[in-house]
């Protein structure tokens, strides 16, 4: 059975072994991310936006509840289901799914908010482009940072545990920073008959950047920044 390394932190980690399970493969968990909320005060909230922007349902799961409250009578803009299903829960009671992915959300919320203020819910890490292309387009953005990302301190023999000492096959890539520490594992000397034969999925090509040469020609990326295109890249 062909074994597939899953790097993405919970609650998405969990969701992703079922996927693999009814697929036929075997999943193997090892987080190579974590995300930690930040201290978000009320009075970070400008009194002049009429929308609420998402692209990372950790945003929502990290904001105070307090945050929330003074947010949710605001149309909220979430890039997809996944973090549409987030705001829903968390209370916002306008909300809008988005086309998939952050610069397409842009795109679509540039024409009618240009001239106005939207909230950005967002974290410390995160990919410029979604601010960049709405600021061009007029709006005026206020990112407010629930969460960062960070990556977990693992020893050799912490890795060679969670893989129970055997190869993987397959290594499934989420994010940059995610791809930047497998990197770093795969060049420890201790760890590299684990990943020899290794191949590496990444959900774009901005993270598949991040393996640098690490890992030669043994690298795909999925057609759409999406699970289910990640997936269909894995052999059968």
């Amino acid at each position: 059975m062909v074994r597939v390394l899953v790097t993405r932190p919970e609650p998405g980690a969990s969701r992703t072994a079922r996927r693999l399970r009814e697929m036929g493969f075997q999943p193997v968990l090892l987080p190579l991310t974590e995300t930690v909320a930040l201290p978000v005060e009320t009075g970070q909230v400008p009194d002049d936006a009429i929308a609420v922007a998402i692209t990372s349902a950790n945003a929502v799961r990290h904001a105070p509840k307090e945050i929330i409250a003074a947010l949710s009578a605001l149309p909220c803009h979430a890039v997809g289901k996944r973090t549409a299903e987030a705001a829903r829960a968390a209370g916002f009671t306008d909300v809008h799914e988005g086309p998939g992915n952050a610069e397409a959300l842009a795109d679509a919320l540039a024409g009618r908010l240009s001239g106005k203020a939207a909230i950005y819910l967002c974290g410390r890490v995160r990919f410029p482009a979604f601010e960049a292309r709405l600021t061009m387009a007029g709006v005026r953005v206020h990112p407010i940072e629930t969460y960062d990302t960070v990556a977990p301190a693992y020893s050799d023999a912490a890795v060679a545990g969670h893989l129970s000492g055997r190869p993987v096959d397959a290594v499934l890539l989420y994010s940059a920073k995610a791809a930047a520490t497998m990197q770093a594992l795969v060049r420890r000397p201790a760890l590299h008959d684990l990943f020899e034969k290794t191949r590496f999925f990444a959900l774009s090509q901005r993270i598949a950047a991040a393996l640098d040469d690490a890992v030669g020609e043994r690298i795909r990326v999925a057609a759409e920044p999406d699970e289910g295109a990640l997936l269909e890249l894995l052999p059968r």
